[in-house]
């Protein structure tokens, strides 16, 4: 292969255009939003098909599920496919690169082989996916899901805050729900996929460094706690006879901090209490509050969670107060292919810089795609590991480092190939 292809001036430029250009694509004016299947994922949509076909990709489709699909033919037709890829969906007030700094990463590297006319073993594949962030229907990385076929059977009749159903939402689209559950790919044509995607943490800041390779996307382990011991009025009753359900979850939450720190690896979380009744000369009678529990390794946040919960039914019943712990959510952990981490390592080291491994406490589509292939992750810097907000940054430098790292793993993985 040329090795101009890796001397090539522009990659960080191309590419932070790019996301500069689809950042301006919002459902509400002032601010970045673009929920999943609204219109402003659709003119999102559009555009990346134009970067897509405009890089080289030599075909670009969306299928029924919204995703759009660029895809550049290896040396010989129909060549099972490398997979990059990542989601154009935003949170409401977002920032302007989780998710779609991966799609234009795929981008560029198409952009790359095209320049010199190269073709591969294999064909490159670029996904843009949508319903990662979950926030308007009650779904979780559908798009991803439906590639991967395990697109759960409730999805179409999932509806959101205004009553509409994901099937209703995709016709309106430009899709076809009734082919949804038949966009599964064959396991032999796809070879593993790929996802660049800003860190959303401050770890590589803070050891200053561009790029990181993922080790795991963490497990997830969330409870509902409901508290509730005996409101009374706060200037008559004695302080040894209150069963004071806010002291008890103020302990709760304390306890969750020390025990989700005792593995270096794990994090707990208390993200919201409910006090009940609320008035300020009133004895706090109930609380409800939410646990998130993370971590690399099922065994170790399996083992964290029966701690914390074992700690919150002992201090509860030492206060008095009446406990229920409700599960309503627990997610494996997703390792990363160990071929994919050694070859993006590969990569960092050869382009000068030392490899540096960290998991990612975030989900993401490469869970799903997870059921269909290998899956890798390479994580991006950004200021202040600031995420799912405007502030949200990243410099063309360290995304153009990022996709240097990328066009040497490819290279490399079609010399494996």
């Amino acid at each position: 292969m040329k090795r101009s292809l890796f001397t090539l001036p522009t990659m960080g430029g191309n590419a932070m255009a790019r996301l500069d250009a689809l950042s301006a694509i919002s459902d509400e004016p002032g601010r970045l939003t673009r929920l999943y299947l609204s219109a402003a994922h659709r003119r999102a949509a559009d555009l990346v098909a134009t970067m897509m076909r405009d890089a080289g990709c030599d075909s670009v489709v969306m299928d029924d599920l919204g995703t759009v699909i660029g895809r550049y033919e290896g040396a010989e037709p129909n060549a099972p496919a490398l997979v990059i890829g990542s989601h154009i969906d935003t949170v409401r007030d977002a920032g302007s690169y989780d998710g779609t700094l991966g799609v234009v990463a795929g981008i560029g590297i198409v952009e790359s082989f095209k320049a010199i006319d190269h073709r591969l073993p294999f064909a490159i594949e670029v996904m843009a996916f949508g319903d990662e962030e979950n926030v308007r229907f009650p779904t979780n990385l559908s798009s991803s899901r439906a590639v991967a076929g395990t697109l759960p059977e409730n999805t179409l009749d999932a509806r959101d805050e205004d009553g509409i159903s994901v099937r209703d939402a995709l016709v309106a689209f430009g899709c076809n729900p009734e082919r949804a559950f038949s966009l599964g790919r064959r396991r032999e044509d796809v070879l593993a996929y790929v996802e660049v995607h800003i860190e959303q943490g401050p770890v590589l800041e803070a050891r200053d460094l561009p790029v990181g390779v993922v080790t795991a996307i963490n497990g997830a382990s969330r409870r509902r706690v409901s508290l509730q011991g005996m409101a009374g009025h706060a200037g008559t009753v004695p302080m040894s006879m209150r069963r004071d359900a806010l002291a008890c979850a103020a302990e709760i939450v304390l306890a969750v901090e020390r025990l989700g720190a005792v593995d270096p690896h794990t994090v707990a979380t208390v993200g919201r209490l409910l006090v009940h009744p609320g008035a300020i000369n009133v004895i706090p009678g109930g609380v409800a509050l939410t646990l998130d529990l993370r971590g690399p390794a099922d065994d170790i946040r399996e083992k964290m969670v029966e701690v914390i919960e074992t700690a919150a039914r002992g201090i509860a019943d030492r206060r008095g107060i009446d406990i229920i712990i409700e599960p309503f959510y627990d997610a494996a952990a997703c390792p990363c292919d160990e071929r994919v981490i050694i070859g993006l390592e590969r990569s960092i080291h050869r382009l000068g810089m030392s490899p540096y491994a960290l998991p990612s406490g975030a989900g993401h589509d490469a869970m799903a795609m997870a059921a269909l292939c290998p899956v890798g992750m390479l994580f991006v810097r950004c200021a202040g590991g600031i995420s799912h907000n405007p502030a949200e940054s990243v410099t063309e430098e360290d995304v153009d480092v990022a996709l240097r790292v990328l066009l040497e793993f490819v290279r490399d993985f079609a010399e494996g190939n």
